[in-house]
């Protein structure tokens, strides 16, 4: 069995020698053209690999396993200097993969939120949802990501009451998927102080005040009185 630190080694070499025959020409790389080279540059996770190969120019929107750029495959591992430099050189921060994931969406539902305010600023688009067709926002709100919250509930255009496949806004999320705890009580204040709207009613008709009293959350329950 090879150890770890052997296989980093044997694919670093594996990705050089890739960027070698790529350099040649079109012809002598037909067994791994410079597409392929910068997924498993990526994939390697070297700065400087990535930084080499991007000089060539590949297509940056050339998908993999499970429908991945190279792009998506990097947010995929959380590492923005690789993913920083794909969105600079021009890879989509829209793009879906076989899952409907795009860098956007993942970003956001994932709190990375150096990753969100790099994809707003490289054309994030609003329209585009996941598989549960939500919004970066709306599994941002459920798992705790205040911070992201914060800066998509502020963006100016975003769909911050936007209802997705199960009926359910990003304030409603807030309230029925959480515990009830400081993190999530936050999470609801900031989506009331952004304005989202707090009468919207899930698919049996109960609002996000109406859960909250039912799930006995108090301090949820203050603040959407309050707001109403």
């Amino acid at each position: 069995m090879i150890h770890l630190k052997n296989r980093s080694n044997l694919l670093t070499g594996f990705v050089l020698i890739v960027i070698s025959l790529v350099s040649c020409s079109s012809k002598q790389a037909d067994i791994m053209d410079k597409n392929k080279a910068l997924f498993f540059v990526v994939f390697s996770g070297n700065v400087t690999l990535v930084t080499t190969i991007l000089k060539d120019k590949p297509f940056l929107e050339q998908k993999h396993e499970k429908g991945r750029t190279a792009l998506m495959h990097a947010v995929y591992k959380r590492n923005n200097k690789i993913a920083a430099l794909l969105i600079n050189a021009g890879a989509n921060v829209n793009t879906q993969d076989d899952i409907k994931n795009s860098p956007f969406l993942y970003a956001g539902a994932e709190g990375n939120l150096e990753l969100v305010k790099m994809a707003l600023s490289y054309g994030a688009n609003f329209n585009i949802f996941n598989r549960y067709g939500g919004t970066a926002l709306i599994p941002a709100a459920e798992k705790g990501h205040l911070e992201v919250v914060k800066l998509l509930v502020n963006t100016a255009g975003f769909p911050k009451d936007h209802i997705n496949n199960l009926g359910w806004t990003a304030l409603l999320e807030a309230v029925l998927l959480s515990d009830g705890g400081t993190v999530h009580v936050n999470i609801v204040a900031a989506l009331i102080d952004g304005g989202c709207n707090i009468n919207i009613a899930d698919k049996n008709g109960m609002t996000p005040l109406d859960h909250a009293k039912k799930l006995q959350y108090v301090e949820m329950v203050k603040l959407l009185e309050k707001k109403g």
